[in-house]
């Protein structure tokens, strides 16, 4: 039954939009943030102790694949929706590599009205195709596809070869003022590849995907954007040199933000050869941990990091790519690349901070405001715990251990390679719009 209100008091509050790191109460009414602070003496019909607990905004995913329409056996809207409440994301955004692809509004509307269905748990965004059929050959009717909602235009992994194609889209997008969101990979260089071209692919004797796929498509679009003035969001960064070139552009005030994966800042590509947490059971060549773009060296992971830590970075999104148990249960070379990663994401990401290497407060603020301003703010005010905001908010346990076990995974996909680590971190509940739409079912909230 729908609370009118609701008082969360004796949380830890982070809120970075507001520079905000206390001990207060958060008061919710009708689904909106009433007032933040230390002391709330305003009573409420349902009280929330959050004693030990970290208050949050609700995360925001940039990058996610829901499947719907045309791959339902992989993740539909609604288990998509059920497994991203379970990582504490109040709004996703999902790309457009369904079946059809999402480059009209006929198809935008179809997974609008699924998402409608969904909207008391978490807030779906789509992504609309740049070309037609995610060809790139010629650009979709995009003035249609905002219209429609859409919230920024990919054809993600099918990066537009075609500069010619690419400028056309970028200046049609910065009239719509809608970022592209582009997966960056030059086709030809990385043809036939497996995984990040390295020692430990010469060692599996798989062709290996060098960095300078991913980075010469990087440079190509920066320069694209300048020239179009365009805004640029580069998705799923994995190199360091990647880095090293998206600071540059912002160094020189160009409108390009980017976002990084959990699993590329904190697996390297030696997760394919061996499983630190099964060694006796870990295959050869762990198509577990096969993605697009691959898992890169121990190197690229430090300068993620850092990217992360100074600010290029904008965002963490989990690229979240559900498959069937058939599709990564083969060999490596046909299977399908991608992780599940909703609800795994927050506790794989403390692994950092436990590790002194991110701060709480930063990788906080890459889940909520950072994505939040990549979107400039078109799906309302959020990322932030301020008054007047929508009561989107995430509760966090940041001490509380517990065993990843892909079985018990509330999404379709079970294909994580973190199956059986112990993480230590995890979403005790999940707030959208002022209904408490997640609860972790080990002892955590007194109320």
């Amino acid at each position: 039954m729908k609370k009118n209100a609701l008082l969360i008091k004796n949380a830890r509050i982070i809120d970075p939009a507001n520079d905000i790191d206390m001990i207060g109460s958060i008061l919710i009414k009708d689904g909106i943030i009433q007032q933040t602070g230390g002391s709330i003496t305003d009573s409420a019909p349902q009280i929330i102790d959050a004693t030990g607990l970290v208050a949050c905004p609700g995360f925001i995913d940039l990058h996610c694949h829901l499947r719907e329409p045309g791959f339902e056996e992989k993740e539909t809207v609604a288990s998509g929706a059920a497994a991203a409440s379970r990582g504490g994301f109040t709004t996703i955004c999902c790309m457009p590599n369904t079946n059809p692809p999402l480059d009209n509004a006929a198809t935008i509307d179809y997974v609008n009205t699924l998402a409608a269905r969904e909207s008391g748990r978490v807030t779906i965004l789509t992504v609309g195709c740049i070309t037609k059929n995610r060809e790139g050959r010629e650009i979709t009717d995009m003035s249609e596809l905002a219209g429609a909602g859409c919230v920024g235009f990919s054809d993600d992994g099918s990066p537009v070869s075609s500069s010619r194609i690419m400028v056309l889209a970028m200046l049609k997008a910065a009239s719509l003022g809608l970022p592209i969101i582009d997966h960056c990979e030059d086709l030809e260089l990385s043809h036939g590849g497996q995984m990040n071209d390295g020692w430990v692919a010469a060692r599996l004797g798989l062709k290996g995907i060098p960095a300078a796929a991913e980075e010469s498509i990087i440079a190509r679009d920066i320069v694209l954007a300048e020239m179009t003035g365009a805004g640029l969001h580069i998705t799923h960064v994995s190199t360091g040199g990647a880095v090293k070139l998206i600071r540059e552009a912002k160094s020189k005030g160009l409108k390009i933000t980017a976002d990084v994966t959990p699993h590329h800042l904190t697996l390297t590509d030696e997760r394919i050869a061996s499983n630190p947490v099964k060694p006796e059971e870990s295959p050869a060549f762990d198509t577990l941990a096969k993605v697009n773009p691959p898992l890169r060296s121990a190197a690229d992971v430090e300068a993620l990091i850092q990217g992360i830590n100074d600010g290029t970075i904008n965002a963490i999104a989990t690229d979240h790519a559900p498959h069937t148990d058939e599709e990564k249960l083969c060999e490596f070379e046909l299977a399908a690349s991608g992780i599940s990663g909703f609800e795994t994401a927050f506790g794989v990401l403390m692994t950092l901070v436990h590790a002194g290497k991110i701060n709480l407060n930063t990788l906080i603020a890459r889940m909520t405001i950072g994505p939040s301003r990549v979107l400039i703010n078109r799906f309302g005010r959020t990322g932030t715990l301020a008054a007047a905001s929508p009561a989107d908010i995430a509760l966090l346990d940041v001490n509380r251990q517990w065993i990843v076990d892909k079985n018990n995974l509330l999404s379709k996909g079970k294909n994580t390679p973190f199956d059986g680590y112990t993480l230590k971190g995890t979403v005790v509940a999940t707030i959208h719009r002022g209904e408490i739409v997640y609860r972790n079912s080990s002892p955590g909230i007194a109320q």
